[in-house]
């Protein structure tokens, strides 16, 4: 006899009436963010600290400047224009908005342009994030092998040289730090303390429960780390989502349910309504999506089988028209992407320990190797009718058979003519 679990929700209604009630405190919340918009365009300036993200050299007309990517005090982000060349990465600024009608409610949301006046720029003092940065680029001498180490320790931004070759790989997802990262961190530090403390449980306190104790410490580890990296908003919900699920696991209630995305998605809106204009989020939600979609079909198949096939190669066929409906950048390349997300499984906590030990630039001669393999790609755009269609086959296929049936074969199709006949005749 197999004893199933509890689902998040008793009844379908109390379902129902819960995601009514989330939606109206979204909305809410949302117009709040609406009537605070209206006002800050309505000032003529507005002055406020920010932090300098990344700078990003242009030129035009022969005269040399920098688009600043800005995160402010209030939590946005902010992009604008400086002349100056002694601005950098990390410099806190205080400066002077000058808000325009041509600033949008999305844009205020998600990233906005807006022009400014530097009054005053703050060097900021070395702390522990900027002394463990330049210990990773102790140990490499090349720049673009310290941006991806930074980039992924970190959350440091990866530069425009490294973006392109990591984006015609097909694994971006392995390089911006979100709950895969933290996932492949929960596993590593929670066996390793785990194996030290099951020898104790079972001497001095075997009533003890050790997904509750060593998941506790887990969870404070990976806050610190959160704190490290400076919470970039990805890794924040991450972290909560993580943090819910855990707590869902303690419970012994179902974890893998579509019911628990939906309403962990309906939290995060609720608080952080910025998501509502988010990309990443969106992905994010729809790559757990296709995991559990996966896993809903996959409850007979051996434990290796899924992790090592199912889930890794589904979710990278699956995946290919929503990612391709946004971003049209196309190489063969790409199809090993399954491959190095599994290796990435093993490398990123070796490459921390390698780090730790001050051998972190052993793999920057086959890292290089992998980033030179793709020269060029083409770019291949999926219609928005096509995405939406394909989303609303995706959502059938929750409860339909057929459906899923037919959405392997669209989705098997597309990735056949992207990497087959749409490279012959792009």
């Amino acid at each position: 006899m197999v004893i199933e679990k509890p689902g998040l929700f008793v009844t379908r209604r109390e379902f129902i009436v819960t995601m009514l009630l989330l939606a109206f405190v979204v909305v809410l919340r949302l117009g709040w963010e609406y009537r605070n918009f209206r006002h800050f365009i309505a000032q003529p300036f507005v002055y406020t600290h920010a932090v300098i993200v990344n700078t990003y050299p242009k030129t035009r007309e022969g005269r040399t400047y920098a688009v600043l990517k800005l995160n402010s005090d209030q939590g946005r982000v902010i992009y604008t224009t400086a002349y100056r060349k002694d601005l950098r990465r990390g410099m806190r600024l205080y400066l002077q908005l000058l808000p325009g009608t041509k600033i949008g409610f999305r844009d205020y949301l998600g990233g906005m342009y807006c022009k400014s006046r530097i009054k005053r720029v703050e060097i900021p003092e070395p702390n522990l994030r900027s002394r463990l940065e330049a210990w990773v680029n102790r140990q490499h001498t090349l720049p673009m092998m310290r941006a991806f180490y930074n980039g992924i320790f970190w959350a440091s931004p990866i530069p425009k040289e490294l973006r392109e070759p990591i984006a015609r790989l097909g694994i971006s997802h392995l390089v911006a730090l979100s709950g895969f990262h933290l996932g492949i961190l929960w596993g590593v530090l929670y066996g390793v303390l785990l194996w030290i403390y099951r020898p104790m449980q079972q001497r001095y306190f075997p009533w003890r429960h050790a997904l509750a104790d060593v998941g506790i410490v887990v969870m404070i580890l990976l806050g610190l780390y959160l704190w490290l990296t400076g919470s970039p908003p990805s890794l924040v919900r991450s972290y909560a989502m993580l943090l819910v699920g855990w707590g869902m696991v303690l419970m012994g209630i179902e974890l893998v349910s579509f019911t628990f995305l939906v309403t962990i998605a309906a939290v995060l809106l609720v608080l952080f309504p910025p998501l509502v204009v988010s990309l990443g989020f969106w992905l994010s939600i729809s790559g757990v999506f296709y995991i559990f979609l996966v896993l809903s079909y996959c409850q007979k198949a051996s434990r290796n089988l899924v992790a090592l096939v199912c889930i890794p190669v589904g979710i990278f066929v699956l995946m290919q028209p929503l990612v391709h409906g946004i971003f049209g950048v196309t190489t063969v390349w790409q199809l090993l992407s399954p491959i190095l997300s599994l290796g990435f499984i093993v490398f990123y906590p070796l490459s921390m320990v390698l780090h730790l030990v001050g051998h972190g630039g052993i793999l920057d001669g086959a890292l290089i190797g992998l980033f030179s393999l793709p020269k060029a790609g083409s770019e291949h755009l999926l219609p928005w009718w096509g995405v939406v269609g394909y989303g609303v086959l995706s959502l059938m296929a929750i409860w339909k058979r057929w459906a899923m049936g037919m959405l392997l074969v669209v989705a098997v199709g597309y990735v056949g003519y992207l990497f087959g006949y749409g490279k012959i005749f792009p």
